[in-house]
């Protein structure tokens, strides 16, 4: 357009061929002499700021407008000479894009601290991006604008940047638990930390469309210890695993060999001690089946030693064992029947005694339960 043109009406529009451009001025460089009955042609996704004498007289939505100025053609030049053919009717139009632009780009530089529940003074670094829209044009012009001749998303995107990372350490030092909860909190943060830019924003004529969190990750160091925790909790499970596949492949052989003696009498003797051993440890939250403090007597609830005979506090037997008198099976103490040959449980074996310690055994028993000794 060629607002210095004597004779001509102006037709002024704008295309955007960058995508990132938020306001071109045109003229671009200096003012114009827009003359009366200039045509304005804004896009569905435009609008435009009409500036005449120094001032925002209108603002036009979608659609072809008629400006309206006191510069006439040929005569305006004429009354320009003392001005140096320069009318002194200034004026200017800001074509403003109205979209949304996206994927704009967040996140700290250097790592904030934050207090942490279970890892104590954390330094974490956050990333993310967002995307924005122009809601108010006047506002965003006279605010941010200025008289630049070309506003793009480069000049107001480090701006925003900061004001978003300000925001977001204010919200996470307020709200922050522990960073081994936060992926799944990455939405409920965002929704936070929208809010409070909401005002932010708008003092400028902006309107925050959406923002995301990408990550929120601590340093190296951070990342390594926790990685040692998971790895310690692993082989805890591990552990446990193994034991109780042990464990279950003793009482399958017990169950197999059970009714004939041997190693599967044997097995099928050990079998209780060495699950109530298992659990007991569990339960003290040890993990570790060697633990001494890890049994209670079932009778009066003291601790006793897990290789512990009797009870120190009231003499109760410690290793008492109910077997199927059919077919020899271990039961559980509530059993009914015998869940492999259906014999009633209340029908006991009569146990026989060892001649040398006097410990009760079975009586399909082969050696003493008690001191090893064969019967």
């Amino acid at each position: 357009m060629g607002t210095d043109n004597v004779f001509f009406l102006e037709n002024l529009e704008w295309f955007d061929d960058t995508g990132r451009e938020l306001v071109r001025r045109i003229p671009e460089k200096g003012s114009g002499e827009i003359k009366y009955g200039a045509q304005m042609t804004v896009r569905q996704s435009q609008a435009g700021v009409f500036f005449y004498k120094g001032k925002a007289i209108d603002a036009f939505g979608p659609g072809r407008h008629t400006l309206k100025t006191a510069n006439i053609p040929v005569l305006t030049k004429f009354a320009s000479i003392p001005w140096g053919m320069t009318s002194p009717l200034r004026a200017e139009v800001y074509f403003v894009n109205l979209k949304v632009f996206t994927n704009l780009k967040w996140g700290t530089r250097d790592p904030v601290a934050f207090k942490d529940s279970q890892l104590g003074l954390v330094r974490l670094r956050a990333f993310g991006i967002f995307n924005m829209q122009v809601v108010q044009p006047v506002l965003f012009i006279n605010s941010m604008v200025g008289t630049q001749g070309i506003f793009t998303t480069a000049e107001i995107e480090e701006y925003l940047n900061s004001v978003i990372v300000s925001r977001f350490n204010d919200y996470m030092g307020e709200t922050l638990d522990s960073i081994l909860n936060l992926p799944a909190k990455y939405e409920d943060i965002a929704e936070g930390l929208a809010k409070r830019l909401k005002t932010d924003f708008g003092r400028f004529g902006l309107g925050l469309a959406d923002i995301y969190i990408n990550s929120i990750t601590p340093p190296p160091e951070v990342q390594k210890a926790i990685d040692d925790r998971s790895r310690i909790g692993l082989f805890d499970d591990m552990n446990k695993l193994m034991q109780m596949k042990a464990a279950m492949a003793m009482e399958k052989a017990s169950e197999s060999e059970g009714a004939s003696g041997g190693m599967g009498a044997g097995l099928g003797i050990m079998m209780p001690a060495m699950f109530a051993k298992y659990f007991a440890a569990g339960e003290n939250g040890s993990g570790k089946a060697g633990s001494k403090e890890a049994v209670n007597c079932p009778e009066c609830g003291n601790p006793v030693a897990f290789d512990a005979k009797f009870c120190p506090s009231c003499g109760h037997q410690q290793l008492v064992f109910i077997r199927c008198g059919s077919c020899g099976k271990n039961l559980t103490p509530n059993s009914n029947f015998c869940p492999r040959c259906g014999h009633p449980a209340g029908e006991k074996e009569k146990p026989r005694l060892c001649v040398k310690c006097g410990g009760k055994n079975l009586t399909e028993s082969v050696f003493c339960n008690m001191c090893g000794e064969k019967l």
